[in-house]
């Protein structure tokens, strides 16, 4: 029985002591007048625009090619305990994370270059009237 009990325990340990490989659930609720500004840069599809104080380490907000909105956290999700943010690079279609050099597909968040593998996390857009609201 009691070696039952420290094989139970050993197992607990290992498990818990296990790298964490998820993003914590942030609340985020942003919403901005399509005309504020910040958005300015996705006013037209293709284009991707960084909010800063929302989430993990900040929101990238996209307009695809068919007009729809796509939200995701910043967050690298390569070494996530870092939380380092990833930067939109030129031509607004990849994200870089620059310390891993993982990169991600601004389209669906998924990975395009390893280390990356898994996809960075999104939240839903609605589009009500006239105000761009991006929640979990």
């Amino acid at each position: 029985m009691s070696n039952k009990f420290l094989g139970l325990m050993m197992l607990f340990l290992c498990v818990s002591c296990a790298k964490e490989d998820y993003l914590p659930n942030l609340p985020v609720n942003f919403s901005a007048p399509i005309t504020d500004p910040r958005l300015n840069r996705i006013s037209s599809a293709g284009g991707s625009v960084v909010i800063d104080g929302y989430g993990i380490a900040g929101l990238i907000i996209c307009r695809r090619a068919d007009n729809s909105y796509a939200a995701f956290d910043r967050c690298s999700t390569v070494n996530p305990e870092e939380r380092n943010a990833v930067i939109i690079e030129t031509g607004g279609l990849t994200a870089l994370d620059e310390k891993s050099g993982a990169k991600f597909n601004l389209i669906d968040g998924g990975p395009a270059k390893a280390p990356a593998k898994i996809a960075l996390k999104q939240y839903s857009v609605t589009i009500s009237g006239y105000t761009l609201r991006v929640t979990n």
